[in-house]
C-alpha cells in the first residue's frame, strides 16, 4: 500500500527535525562564552536548562492543539477528532521519567560524540523488552529475543569504537567517554519504563498526538523549571564544569548567551524541533506504524552521523559503522521486519506462521495494521 502524501510529509518532518534535534544540541555544547561577573570563557555545559528548553517545545503543542480546536469549533461542521477525556495526571508519571531521562542524556552528550549518543540509545529496545515482559505480561517471541541479544552486541562494539576514539581524541577524556556511554545507557532504563508506563495508561486513550505531547511538556516544563531553584545551590565538584561547580547555574547560562547569542540559536533549534519531532513520531505511529517509526529513527542516527563527519565534529571509525550496523539488525529483529523477507522462503513460512500466532505479538501487529482482524 503506498503512502499518502500527509504520511510522506509526517516522516520527512521525523527525520528532519530529529536529526536536527540532536545536531543544535550539540552545536550549543561547543560554543564558549564568558558567564556572569567577568568570569573566565569557559563552555555552554548547561543540560538542565537545555532540558527546559526542549520541554517548552513540547508545551508549545498544548497551544497549537487548543488554537487549532478552536478554530475548528467556528465551522459549521466541525471535523477535528479530540480524543477521549482523560486525566491529565495520567501524563505525570511518564512525564517524571521523560525529565529524568532527557536531563542525563543532555549530561552525557557533553562527554560524547552526537553519533555515538544517538546510537546508544538503541539500547531502549533492551530494557522496554524485558519491562514488558515483566510488566506487561508479555511474551517475547524467537526472533524479538534474538534482536535483544543482537542489539547488545552493537551496544559493546560502539563503546569500543568510544574506547578507542577516547585514547586518540583531546577534546574528551576516556573517562568522560566511558561515563558518558554508561549515563546515556542508564537514561534508556528510564526511557523504557516512560514506555511502559505510557502503552499500560495512557496509549488506551484516544488522545490526540499534540494534546499528549504538550501534557507531557507541561508538566516537565515546571517541573523541571523549579528544580532549577536547589539546582543552583548544589555542589557537585569537577562533574560540573560550570564556573561555581553546582549541579545547574541557570544564571551563568543567561550570562553566557547574552554574551554570545548564536547559542540561542542552537536553543532554539532544539526548542522548535523537539515540538515538531514528538508530534511527527506520535503521528507515524497512529498514521503508519510503529516500526516505520523504528526505521526513520535508525535513518536519523545515520543523519546525524554524516552531518557529524561532515562538520569535523568526530573522526570516522569503521568499528562504529559497524556497530550501528549490527544495532540496525537487533532493532529489525525485535520489530519484526525480517517476517516479509523469511515469508518468501518456503522452509521459513511456519516459523513466520507460528510467531505471528502468538497473541501478544498478533494483539501489537493488529495495533499497528499489518494484519487484520479475523471475523
Amino acid at each position: 500500500m503506498a503512502w499518502t502524501k500527509y504520511q510522506l510529509f509526517l516522516a520527512g518532518l521525523m527525520l528532519t527535525t530529529g536529526s536536527i534535534n540532536t545536531l543544535s544540541a550539540k552545536w550549543a555544547d561547543m560554543f564558549s562564552a564568558k558567564g556572569c561577573k567577568d568570569s573566565t570563557e569557559h563552555t555552554f555545559n548547561h543540560p538542565f536548562v537545555q532540558a527546559v528548553g526542549m520541554f517548552l517545545g513540547e508545551l508549545s503543542c498544548l497551544a497549537v492543539f487548543h488554537m487549532l480546536l478552536c478554530h475548528d469549533r467556528r465551522r459549521p461542521e466541525p471535523k477535528m477528532n479530540t480524543g477521549q477525556s482523560f486525566n491529565p495526571l495520567l501524563f505525570l508519571p511518564p512525564a517524571l521519567c521523560d525529565m529524568t531521562a532527557t536531563s542525563i542524556m543532555y549530561v552525557a552528550l557533553n562527554m560524547t560524540s552526537a553519533s555515538s549518543f544517538q546510537m546508544l540509545r538503541g539500547a531502549v529496545i533492551i530494557f522496554t523488552g524485558l519491562l514488558s515482559v515483566a510488566f506487561l505480561g508479555r511474551r517475547l517471541v524467537a526472533s524479538q529475543w534474538t534482536g535483544i541479544f543482537v542489539t547488545i552486541l552493537g551496544l559493546v562494539m560502539v563503546g569500543l569504537a568510544d574506547f578507542i576514539s577516547g585514547n586518540k581524541d583531546d577534546s574528551h577524556k576516556l573517562s568522560e567517554v566511558i561515563t558518558g556511554d554508561l549515563l546515556i545507557i542508564m537514561a534508556q532504563v528510564i526511557a523504557a519504563v516512560q514506555m511502559v508506563l505510557e502503552e499500560k495508561f495512557v496509549y488506551k486513550h484516544d488522545v490526540h498526538p499534540l494534546r499528549a505531547v504538550g501534557t507531557e511538556g507541561f508538566f516537565g516544563f515546571f517541573i523541571l523549571s523549579l528544580l532549577l531553584i536547589p539546582f543552583f545551590y548544589i555542589p557537585v565538584g569537577s562533574f560540573s564544569n560550570n564556573p561555581r561547580h553546582v549541579l545547574e547555574d541557570a544564571l551563568d547560562a543567561f550570562c553566557q548567551i547574552g554574551h554570545n547569542p548564536m547559542i540561542v540559536l542552537a536553543l532554539l533549534g532544539n526548542t522548535v524541533s523537539i515540538a515538531f519531532f514528538n508530534f511527527a513520531g506520535i503521528s507515524v505511529t497512529k498514521e503508519i506504524s510503529a516500526t516505520t517509526r523504528m526505521v526513520l529513527d535508525s535513518l536519523r542516527t545515520v543523519v546525524i552521523w554524516v552531518v557529524s563527519l561532515a562538520l569535523g565534529w568526530e573522526q570516522f571509525h569503521g568499528l562504529q559503522v559497524l556497530g550501528f550496523i549490527v544495532l540496525l539488525v537487533g532493532a529489525a529483529l525485535y520489530n519484526g521486519l525480517h517476517r516479509p523477507l523469511l515469508a518468501k522462503i518456503p522452509c521459513c513460512a511456519n516459523m513466520v506462521e507460528e510467531e505471528e500466532g502468538n497473541p501478544a505479538e498478533r494483539a501489537r501487529l493488529l495495533d499497528e495494521g499489518r494484519v487484520q482482524e479475523e471475523t
